[in-house]
């Protein structure tokens, strides 16, 4: 394990990131229960080291609604099984071995519940790719392989209360009555949560963010 550090500023997060891209290791993974702020870290880690850096979202590879329906778990869209783990894994594979010109990886789009293929060109010369979602440190069939392929994982943490109403207020956002979106955010995102809170020992460090940041 490398040393905790709790709570942390941007700018040490960004030298630390940068570091690592020096260091040849490529690819950094960052979890956290849903509504930690996993993606806005990433996204402003990458915009801060661009165009050194690029995000590939574990997202991407949510299953389709319409398959998700046939498979009886829409209602819990979001878990472990909900997303295509092998395609995911198979991404990380191409992005470390850096053989491909570019890689073209999907994107979720919240707007529509839907990812959208080949969105995310890759190119072989970043030399920083950062990959954030829940399951990165998951010991479960397929997710097990996601681990080995990271140089380093981060774990994102949020006070409880904060976390919540983020989620509630994202839902609602993109189209859940308020009721729907407290149902959800304390029922299925959170048996989430608590699944991925299990996996926190197992990062290299734990990030907890100033408020305003």
């Amino acid at each position: 394990m490398i040393g905790r550090m709790q709570p942390t500023s941007f700018e040490t997060l960004v030298d630390r990131a940068r570091a690592l891209s020096s260091s040849g290791r490529r690819l950094l993974g960052i979890t956290g229960p849903p509504g930690a702020g996993k993606s806005l870290l990433a996204s402003r880690l990458v915009e801060a080291l661009r165009p050194h850096a690029a995000l590939v979202a574990m997202d991407g590879f949510h299953l389709d609604d319409v398959v998700l329906a046939g498979l009886g778990r829409g209602d819990r869209k979001g878990a472990p099984d909900t997303f295509d783990v092998d395609g995911y894994v198979a991404l990380l594979r191409r992005v470390r071995s850096a053989e491909d010109d570019v890689v073209y990886a999907p994107e979720f789009d919240r707007s529509l519940e839907a990812s959208r293929a080949a969105a995310i060109p890759v190119a072989r010369e970043v030399p920083l790719v950062i990959t954030e979602g829940n399951y990165l440190l998951l010991d479960q069939p397929g997710w097990r392989d996601v681990r080995p392929l990271l140089d380093e994982v981060w774990y994102v943490c949020a006070d409880e209360d904060v976390r919540l109403q983020r989620l509630v207020e994202r839902h609602a956002t993109y189209g859940k009555s308020h009721e729907d979106a407290i149902a959800w955010a304390h029922g299925s995102d959170q048996r989430n949560a608590e699944l991925v809170s299990r996996t926190r020992h197992l990062a290299d460090i734990e990030v907890r963010l100033p408020p305003r940041t």
